[in-house]
């Protein structure tokens, strides 16, 4: 990602997180669009709600060091694709490569990176739909295609990762064994709960409007 020449005189960190800021906007706002068409053709909302954020510096420096970079604007350009997030929460896993492949179907997004954590879980239980982009950016002097991870999840699974995300900075990376195993375990429920959830759903969509007990014809 080239900086703007016109901001050459400016702070490059000022200029990287105006950029990030803005492809959050960039594809929030499409994630928001394609969630609007498929309510308004099929009738049916996949996407529950979207969370945004912009990695914080002390994250920046701590995952560069992690990595074995030097701190420099160069790396964490070329070395992390996450500095800029954006999550999405679906009801069922059925949705997650859904809005994946809608999300990739547009013509100005590049998709750079796939992690399918759903089909390869960790060995700690964690499971998401991970997507690295480029979105371009639209400026005065042209566009600056400027990347985004984006996380695709069931509810379940997010407030998995929430507890699990709290736990492993709580411990600073050293969690206790037997905390490990529970957590394992409620992931394995977590899944189950999520296949039943998805096959009660495809049961209920399936019914016909005769076969509810409040219908007319039933009377």
């Amino acid at each position: 990602m080239a900086l703007p020449k016109q901001y050459a005189q400016i702070d490059e960190w000022k200029t990287l997180i105006f950029l990030y800021t803005s492809a959050l906007k960039e594809i929030g706002t499409k994630i928001e669009i394609l969630n609007d068409e498929f309510v308004h053709v099929h009738n049916y909302n996949p996407i529950e709600h979207v969370k945004s954020r912009i990695k914080s510096p002390e994250s920046i420096v701590r995952k560069l060091r992690k990595q074995g970079h030097e701190e420099t604007i160069e790396n964490m350009q070329k070395y992390l694709h996450d500095i800029a997030g954006i999550r999405i929460i679906c009801s069922f896993s059925s949705d997650i490569y859904r809005i994946a492949q809608m999300i990739a179907n547009q013509d100005d997004v590049i998709v750079l990176q796939i992690k399918d954590y759903i089909k390869h879980p960790k060995p700690n239980g964690y499971k998401s739909y991970h997507m690295v982009v480029s979105i371009p950016v639209f400026l005065s002097d042209g566009p600056v295609d400027t990347k985004v991870e984006i996380q695709i999840r069931t509810i379940a699974m997010d407030f998995w990762a929430s507890l699990e995300h709290k736990i492993y900075y709580k411990y600073e990376g050293m969690t206790p064994a037997h905390i490990q195993d529970d957590l394992k375990a409620c992931a394995d429920m977590i899944n189950e709960l999520d296949d039943r959830m998805l096959a009660l759903n495809e049961l209920v969509q399936e019914m016909n409007v005769s076969d509810r007990p409040d219908s007319p014809e039933l009377a």
